[in-house]
């Protein structure tokens, strides 16, 4: 992702958030969940917090430890909870990890108390991202290529349950915060389907 010095100053927000909701970002690793909050949170006016970081803090390892010493399965009943704690406080923007919303619970959560957000972005970007950290542990398991097309493949139909879906651009973070914004102050979607804006970064 471009360091923060690359994007222009936070600008005061264009527009109040949702009304006592939080705003949750959901999508696959590498598409800017944490880095994307961090500035949208600061346009909102609201606490940023990462689900992954509170996870970690509550079990006080990281997250590559806890798949290690006890496996994925436990990692996400772990993290299932945290983020209904999260969900139960005062309004935020939280970034959650990229299987976080394949849980029914936690859908079940986020759509009670929250607007949701898929970042969504393509294979090339993703793994551009990805490949400048090594402490994907899902990753380690075979070709990064080959999962990240394999979770896409699984993953996306769930993450079109979405409030919004909004493409992660291959540039300044400000200008996927800005089609966050733009996306949460639009008009409302029809029912039978999310609100989009489109962009270059899918």
């Amino acid at each position: 992702m471009p360091a923060a010095g690359d994007a222009p100053p936070a600008q005061p927000s264009t527009g109040p958030a949702p009304p006592g909701r939080t705003v949750v970002l959901v999508g696959l690793m590498g598409v800017g969940k944490s880095c994307i909050g961090r500035r949208l949170a600061t346009r909102l006016g609201l606490p940023f917090r990462d689900a992954d970081a509170e996870i970690e803090r509550a079990a006080g390892c990281s997250i590559e430890v806890i798949f290690e010493l006890h496996g994925e399965a436990a990692f996400r009943e772990g993290e299932s909870r945290v983020i209904r704690r999260l969900l139960a406080g005062a309004p935020h923007v939280l970034a959650t990890g990229g299987g976080a919303f394949m849980d029914p619970h936690t859908r079940a959560a986020i759509a009670e108390r929250a607007v949701s957000v898929w970042l969504r972005a393509d294979l090339e970007l993703m793994l551009k991202r990805t490949g400048r950290r090594n402490n994907r542990p899902l990753l380690k398991r075979g070709n990064p290529r080959d999962i990240l097309a394999g979770l896409m493949a699984q993953r996306y139909p769930v993450y079109a349950a979405a409030d919004l879906v909004v493409d992660s651009a291959d540039g300044p973070p400000e200008v996927t915060v800005e089609r966050v914004l733009a996306a949460l102050q639009g008009p409302p979607a029809p029912s039978d389907a999310p609100a989009r804006v489109e962009g270059a970064g899918a």
